[in-house]
């Protein structure tokens, strides 16, 4: 079965216009599986949100990290239940940060890596110094806040660019929700989980493995099947506020090249040559148009 985690989202505790109750009523009522609470610099609110979910019984559930907010770029933690210093920060070897905060049991990843930084707002932008991307679990290649074209496209783009490289990062979405503006037709961050799974060892398995699908909707599922062949298939995801058309384009894109192909509700099964050259593909699913730019899910990577 898939979950929906949202996985960036702040409260009063921070910088945003909510209050913690008022973030689990939103995810509850738009019928989120799990939330990601990650305030700025701190972890104050882990003990409200633990005490609201145990005082009502919601269907929601919650996993606790914290975004790192600096002047070089923001460095978004998943599984991190403990206050990690970074005060000596350096941003030409971010590593330090990066794997004190795993030795804590974190998940650590880049949040909207391209935002337009200064002078807009100093720091959102990623620009710190990476030489082992070994320490980066995933990148937030779509930001819900963020501009598709002038933003996340940049996003998606850097982060195909290192996957094809060889490099194994997950992909994942965040609302970066500061106050509810509705998720309808907003990326999330969809896993294979199952009835009653643990939220924070079914994410930890999910992007470890890099089984993360970034969608607003629908989900491109790819099998190999036992005669070699390779089956696509469309997943409804049940969103709120997703109209599925029933007809898209599926773009497979390696380091050589990259082809597409039209598929239905039915789904389409593609032989070995079929696909375009190369050992890591990455498949991705746009509305039907001639333009390939109004993505609806970005799917686990292809390692043939």
């Amino acid at each position: 079965m898939f979950k929906r985690y949202e996985l960036h989202n702040h409260t009063l505790e921070s910088d945003a216009q909510q209050s913690c109750s008022e973030l689990i009523e939103a995810m509850e009522q738009d019928g989120v599986d799990v939330f990601a609470f990650t305030d700025h610099n701190t972890v104050s609110g882990h003990r409200i949100i633990r005490q609201l979910l145990e005082d009502k019984p919601y269907n929601v559930r919650a996993i606790y990290g914290m975004e790192y907010t600096t002047y070089y770029g923001h460095i978004l933690c998943q599984n991190l239940n403990t206050y990690v210093p970074w005060d000596s920060i350096n941003r030409h070897k971010p590593e330090l940060l990066f794997e004190a905060c795993k030795k804590a049991g974190a998940l650590v990843g880049i949040a909207h890596p391209f935002a337009l930084g200064d002078p807009f707002a100093r720091g959102c932008r990623f620009e710190m110094k990476i030489t082992d991307f070994s320490c980066v679990d995933y990148i937030e290649i779509i930001n819900n806040q963020e501009s598709m074209q002038e933003v996340n496209s940049h996003g998606i783009a850097w982060w195909e660019k290192l996957v094809l490289d060889g490099n194994h990062i997950a992909a994942c979405a965040g609302m970066d929700m500061h106050r509810n503006n509705g998720f309808a037709m907003k990326f999330a961050t969809y896993i294979k989980g199952t009835d009653g799974g643990e939220p924070a060892q079914e994410l930890i398995t999910a992007i470890k493995s890099g089984e993360t699908w970034v969608s607003n909707g629908i989900a491109l599922v790819c099998e190999k099947a036992e005669n070699g062949c390779w089956h696509f298939s469309l997943n409804d995801l049940k969103k709120p506020g997703f109209i599925p058309s029933g007809h898209y384009i599926m773009a497979l894109k390696t380091s050589y090249d990259e082809k597409t192909f039209e598929i239905s509700d039915e789904g389409l099964t593609l032989s070995e040559n079929d696909l375009p050259c190369g050992n890591i593909v990455i498949p991705k699913l746009y509305a039907y148009d001639n333009s390939l730019k109004n993505i609806l899910c970005i799917s686990p990577v292809i390692y043939r």
